[in-house]
């Protein structure tokens, strides 16, 4: 079901139900203004008949004769006189006697000075009525044959009325549930034009603050992320091709002029060394791609643990000397840690060796003594590492891009390299809570500053 339907039938069952409460309290009010109104009009007919009876002095067959008359043209009270005895002085028609009054009645009227009650459909009241010294009981019955036709068309009317006004409510409800959700259909129809070759629709957004509004912003803005995704993802794809594809054209290359004529022993060892050297290309490559995708994972999925800065540190150096034997690397602290706990941060430990030896990696490849330092140091809850070495530097046109994966500045004819590097270290560190920046001068120094929350904080 549509969720215009189910607001209309909420709406309609809401408003029906306080539509029905508030007849029904008018309705209830109605009635019982007409049984009080009824009560106080055959209350006062029996204070005219005890009038005429005791202080005008008319005469039993004068009242009934004026009682049987008035019956043929309105509702006509029925009522009976007694004395404190219960002895019964006047009756207007004792043959019919739908009061029926018993000791126990008068008794009940005489203490209470006033007594009210339903005979069926007839209202009956028993009054108290003092003439002279004297004390005496007037009952007195009708049937309110108009008030009960008024209440029966107030009835019927307030039927048709509410049958009436739920239709209106309902369509209205409908009306204006799909008028509240034009936009949202809208946006639905937007929606289904995107495609994977057609990302930059947008939801359009009004001026006015409201929730549609807000909903608007949020998907043009995950909009907005999906299509970097998008875009990365091609670059990504295509940077991969064109780095697999230089490794293995050289490769092919070395084994078919191995193929085409015959060698000596020398040229085919050099055929063998320099694909050899291409292979390993490939490996470094595919490493670097599965360390980046395990950087990009959500931390969630990722182990950590407290790990001590040090041990890390020394791990990374033997791992980037054992692949690069001519890199020196020097590490240095420049106070003495009092205790283990300024030592520890909470991390993955392959992770943080592999940025470590990228950084260590990168400092080497570009000095002129192929030699990197880090100095760690302790400053505000974090651990702080700067990662130094004197060579050619980089150019300040590139310092906002060498983040970026695959991206190779002007030094790529100095060191071989892919581009990759770099970037993973940034996810990692920023995956660590952490952050890493660079200055350069050109010829002079490099340094990458590193900043490490520690594990006790």
């Amino acid at each position: 079901m549509k969720i215009t339907f189910k607001l209309t039938i909420l709406f309609t069952f809401i408003t029906a139900e306080i539509l029905f409460l508030f007849a029904f309290i008018i309705f209830q009010y109605a009635k019982n203004d007409r049984e009080a109104e009824f009560y106080d009009r055959i209350k006062i007919k029996a204070y005219v008949k005890g009038e005429l009876f005791f202080d005008a002095k008319a005469s039993a067959t004068t009242l009934q004769d004026i009682h049987m008359n008035n019956l043929k043209v309105m509702n006509e009270a029925e009522i009976a006189i007694y004395d404190a005895d219960f002895n019964l002085l006047f009756h207007d028609n004792q043959a019919s006697d739908r009061i029926k009054e018993t000791p126990e009645m008068l008794t009940k009227i005489l203490k209470k000075g006033e007594l009210q009650s339903y005979i069926g459909e007839w209202q009956m009241i028993g009054v108290t009525y003092h003439f002279g010294s004297k004390k005496y009981i007037i009952t007195s019955i009708a049937y309110d044959h108009y008030g009960y036709n008024k209440i029966d068309d107030m009835y019927t009317h307030m039927v048709y009325a509410y049958i009436f006004s739920i239709v209106v409510i309902c369509l209205s409800g409908l009306f204006f549930a799909r008028k509240a959700f034009e936009p949202v259909k809208a946006m639905t129809r937007k929606v289904n034009k995107i495609t994977a070759s057609k990302f930059n629709v947008r939801l359009e957004v009004k001026s006015s603050k409201d929730e549609l509004s807000a909903l608007a912003n949020t998907f043009n803005e995950m909009l907005d992320r999906l299509e970097n995704s998008f875009e990365t993802q091609k670059s990504f794809v295509s940077n991969i091709s064109h780095e697999l594809r230089t490794p293995l054209s050289a490769i092919i290359a070395e084994l078919e002029l191995s193929l085409s004529k015959s060698h000596k022993k020398k040229g085919y060892r050099e055929a063998i060394q320099n694909t050899l050297l291409d292979a390993q290309r490939l490996v470094r490559l595919s490493s670097s791609l599965l360390d980046l995708a395990k950087a990009s994972y959500d931390p969630s999925e990722i182990s950590f643990k407290e790990i001590r800065i040090d041990e890390i540190l020394l791990d990374a150096r033997q791992m980037e000397q054992k692949l690069n034997a001519k890199h020196k690397i020097d590490i240095h602290f420049d106070v003495d840690f009092e205790n283990d706990q300024e030592m520890l941060i909470s991390g993955n430990e392959y992770l943080l060796k592999v940025a470590f030896a990228n950084i260590f990696n990168n400092g080497c490849k570009y000095s002129f003594d192929k030699r990197c330092s880090v100095n760690v140091s302790f400053e505000n809850s974090k651990i702080i590492l700067i990662f130094s070495n004197k060579g050619i530097g980089i150019n300040p046109d590139e310092l906002d891009s060498i983040f970026k994966p695959f991206f190779r500045g002007e030094n790529k004819q100095i060191a071989h390299g892919n581009g990759i590097g770099l970037s993973l270290t940034q996810k990692i560190i920023v995956l660590h809570k952490g952050n890493i920046s660079v200055t350069s001068q050109k010829n002079k120094e490099t340094s990458f500053t590193v900043m490490l929350p520690l594990a006790s904080f």
